[in-house]
């Protein structure tokens, strides 16, 4: 029981470490398209949900991610009638990936991944102070 808050923190590190390992792949895919059907590729997005835990008439909150699913506004357009994937049009549907957004979204996740760090070490603290406080 004394324990459940490093599990609190834990889940949030493990949440937020999967959080940029999405935005990652995302980057690493922000101009690749489907050799098989030539579709673009699209964003990826992390969804959490909110878990609590009722054990010992401690009620906690814990995060994990519910799903990931496929971002759903419309691929970019570029103009390249060469390409072979190109439309009619001469345009080229290109991924829906914005990588300033991802590079903003990848600095929150670092920060949350630090702010539960923070809080695990904290708490890790109290504890060894704890026992060291009973051995007295």
């Amino acid at each position: 029981m004394i324990f459940k808050g490093l599990e609190v923190s834990q889940t949030g590190l493990s949440v937020q470490k999967y959080r940029m390992d999405i935005i990652s792949s995302n980057l690493a895919n922000a101009s690749s398209v489907n050799d098989i059907n030539g579709e673009p590729y699209r964003r990826k997005i992390p969804v959490f949900e909110e878990v609590l835990d009722k054990e010992q008439g401690i009620t906690l909150s814990k995060v994990v991610i519910k799903e990931v699913i496929e971002d759903k506004t419309p691929y970019k357009l570029k103009f390249d009638p060469s390409n072979p994937l190109a439309d009619e049009k001469g345009y080229v549907k290109m991924p829906n990936v914005d990588p300033m957004r991802e590079m903003v979204d990848m600095i929150s996740a670092m920060r949350t991944y630090e702010a539960n760090l923070t809080a695990f070490n904290t708490h890790k603290d109290m504890l060894l102070k704890s026992i060291d406080i009973i051995k007295v």
